[in-house]
This record gives structure tokens, sequence and C-alpha cells, in this order.
């Protein structure tokens, strides 16, 4: 998720400047990568529609490490999915990051880390994040420059799911200017210097906010309907449709979760944030 986000200048390529706080949180799909001798790439999906398989981008993943790798054996990946695609919360990224971690695992590191990032940065722009080693990061350029810090202490989230789809692209064409001149400036070495949830909280911002939450009632609803609760940081994730509150260790999350998934009537769950990502897990094969 992003804990502010400030979109700057469109780029001669096409894609816009920007400056994030990215923070990972313990909501995942399950990813399971094997090799076999089959010599070509499947994918398996179960649970949310995960769109046509060869725009999947942990399929895409699996083939651009084939091909840099020069493997002949063939890549499978089961791919269960609980992140709802155009959630703003990194689904697509996080698969395909996973898939290039546990095919880094399968051929002992066989790929270096310079030739990773290059296959996650080609991949897509959050790809790169879920591929370093901190679960907070500065990024800039599209998403891909990253600047990790420190983690941030474990907190409580309440994430809130509407149920609308946003088109990062189409998010991005809505915006349709640079947020230069919005009045929120962030002050990124503050954020570097202390790396404590009460700054975070000082210099949330998400620039897509407004312009989400005018086109989707869903998300006005959500964002309005956290902030009533009164948490002390309230956000939009990416170009949304997700929102999330910290709790700041509020004992009435649990409570306030099933109370807003009844009023709103879709999905509101609470997690936490992440201090260190989970290792690649082998699965002992089957007798």
């Amino acid at each position: 998720m992003n804990l502010f986000l400030k979109i700057l200048h469109r780029r001669s390529d096409g894609f816009h400047e920007l400056e994030t706080l990215f923070q990972a949180i313990d909501y995942c799909d399950d990813v399971l990568v094997e090799l076999n001798d089959l010599g070509q790439i499947s994918l398996e999906v179960t649970g949310l529609e995960a769109g046509p398989v060869k725009d999947n981008l942990a399929y895409r993943a699996a083939s651009a490490y084939r091909e840099a790798a020069g493997l002949q054996e063939g890549i499978h990946v089961r791919l269960t999915k609980h992140i709802p695609a155009g959630a703003g919360l990194g689904g697509g990224s996080s698969d395909a990051a996973a898939v290039l971690r546990g095919l880094d695992y399968l051929t002992e590191g066989l790929l270096d880390t310079e030739v990773l990032k290059k296959i996650a940065s080609n991949i897509g722009s959050d790809v790169s994040f879920f591929l370093c080693h901190s679960t907070t990061a500065l990024a800039h350029g599209r998403g891909e420059i990253l600047e990790p810090i420190e983690p941030l202490p474990e907190e409580t989230l309440l994430l809130i799911l509407p149920p609308v789809h946003v088109s990062t692209r189409n998010a991005y064409e809505m915006l349709g200017r640079s947020s230069d001149d919005n009045g929120h400036h962030t002050d990124l070495s503050l954020i570097r210097a202390r790396r404590d949830w009460d700054t975070i909280i000082s210099s949330a911002h998400n620039d897509f906010e407004v312009t989400t939450a005018d086109l989707y009632p869903e998300v006005r609803c959500s964002l309005g309907a956290l902030r009533q609760k009164g948490y002390p940081l309230v956000l939009l994730s990416g170009s949304g449709a997700a929102c999330f509150a910290i709790a700041r260790n509020d004992s009435d999350v649990e409570s306030d979760a099933r109370d807003l998934t009844e009023e709103l009537g879709w999905p509101c769950l609470v997690t936490r944030t992440l201090e260190s990502y989970p290792l690649v897990t082998p699965i002992s094969a089957k007798p």
C-alpha cells in the first residue's frame, strides 16, 4: 500500500514521475512455483478473477525469468487470488515478485540481483518494491527507483475493499495534471530522518484520492466510514479502490471491521503492516 503518493509531471516516455512511500502488509495471494520437464510456461489460477493468462504479471515474470536464465525446464505457477484486481494494493506486482523469488530459490540464484531488478522493472513499476529487502521504501521515477528505509514498527490495519475496479491508466488520465499545484508538500527528508508513525500520519496524502472518490461513490463511502471511526490515518491506497486506516492498536478494530462490513456490504478486513517479508518456503514433493 502507499502511505503517501504524489504525482508529478508526465515524462517523455508517457509515464508520470511520482514520489511515494510503499509499505508491505500482511494481505497477499498464494503463489506456488514449480519447475517441470514440459518445456513450457503454465499458469493455474483459482480464487478471484485474474484476467487473461498471458497478461498476468505472474505469467510474464515466469516467462522473463526463463528467457533471461536460458532455462530448458518448464515452469508451472499456481496462483490463488485473494487481492482484487484494481484495488491499488499491488496484487499483480507482488505475484510477479513472488514468482521471481521462487525461481531464484529453485535455480539457486542463477540470475544476479541486478538482472532480477531489471526484469522486475520491465514487468511493472511496483514489482521492484516487492523484491527489495525492506518492507518500507521511498520510491521515485515511475515507482521503480527505490530507497529502502528501516521498516516501521508493526501496526494494526483496517482495510476496506470496495467492489469496484479502478484502472490505474484511467486514474492517471482523469488526474490530468501535475499535482505540483495542489498545495500539499511532503518533507521526504523528515521521513528519512525520523521513520516513525507520528511523522507518517502527519505526512500522509494521496493525489488520487479526490478524483477516485468523485468517480466511485463506494470509495467515498469507505473513506467516510473509516474517518467517522476516528482513526488517526485514513487513506486511499494507490489509485484505489482499497481504503485503509492505521488503528494504532485500537482494541475495537475487530468490532469496527464487523460493523463496517455489515454497514457497507463489502469486505472490511483486519490485518497488519509488515516489518519483514516471509521467506520462500519449499514444499515437499508429494508421494
